[in-house]
């Protein structure tokens, strides 16, 4: 009975100082889930419960052990916190700090992309390669990216910073920094003057199309006139 009680200690000090170091090496992480998830409540819920938090984990593990030249298992890491969180982060991907990843469900990191700080992703997103060809293949996110749920950022490109890529677009060109992209594929909409900050209105956000054709309609009626 004491053997099993020492056991179970043991481990509880192990879960112990193993979450108390997550809550060190994500500080960052877990502070930017508090500042752009209101349903977040207390670290040890996200620490708990958030599985981009937890492919982060997953992450960094698989990261320093490839960056150690240790075979097979980086990438069987990575498959592990697919079947468990449902995010795929391949480990040779570079991931700054203060990355969110909201609900997370179907998110991919291909292995050549790189990704800023601050950046936050919703579920669904891709940033995927194009082409057999190896070396540079995935994007290049820049710093405080917004990217919305089910976009697809696709080839070696570059987000450029502070931009905000609309939900279910598709991306295949570089953007500029401090753009809004929505529809299929991508297009730079105009936003009256206005970025879109980290309160993510993602409701109104302005479709260059509509504007198009809002401005043309205009146009008629100004000429029948």
């Amino acid at each position: 009975m004491t053997t099993c009680l020492n056991i179970l200690l043991m481990l509880l000090a192990v879960a112990i100082v193993f979450w108390l170091a997550v809550a060190v090496v994500l500080r960052k992480e877990i502070r930017a889930t508090f500042e752009r998830d209101p349903a977040a409540t207390n670290y040890l819920e996200v620490l708990l419960t958030y599985s981009g938090t937890h492919a982060l984990i997953f992450y960094k593990i698989s990261h320093a052990l490839l960056k150690m030249h240790i075979p097979f298992l980086p990438r069987w890491l990575s498959q592990v916190a697919r079947f468990f969180t449902g995010i795929e982060i391949h480990p040779g991907a570079r991931i700054g700090k203060g990355l969110f990843i909201d609900h997370g469900m179907g998110v991919v990191i291909g292995e050549t992309s790189i990704i800023g700080d601050d950046v936050t992703l919703y579920q669904g997103v891709t940033l995927g390669g194009t082409g057999k060809a190896r070396g540079k293949r995935h994007p290049t996110l820049g710093n405080n990216v917004v990217v919305g749920a089910g976009a697809k950022i696709l080839g070696d490109i570059t987000i450029g910073d502070n931009s905000y890529i609309g939900a279910n677009a598709v991306v295949i060109k570089d953007v500029p920094h401090n753009s809004t992209v929505v529809g299929v594929p991508g297009r730079l909409t105009r936003q009256d003057g206005k970025k879109i900050d980290i309160s993510l209105d993602h409701i109104h956000i302005l479709d260059p199309l509509l504007q198009d054709i809002e401005e043309l309609k205009e146009r008629i009626k100004r000429l029948e006139k």
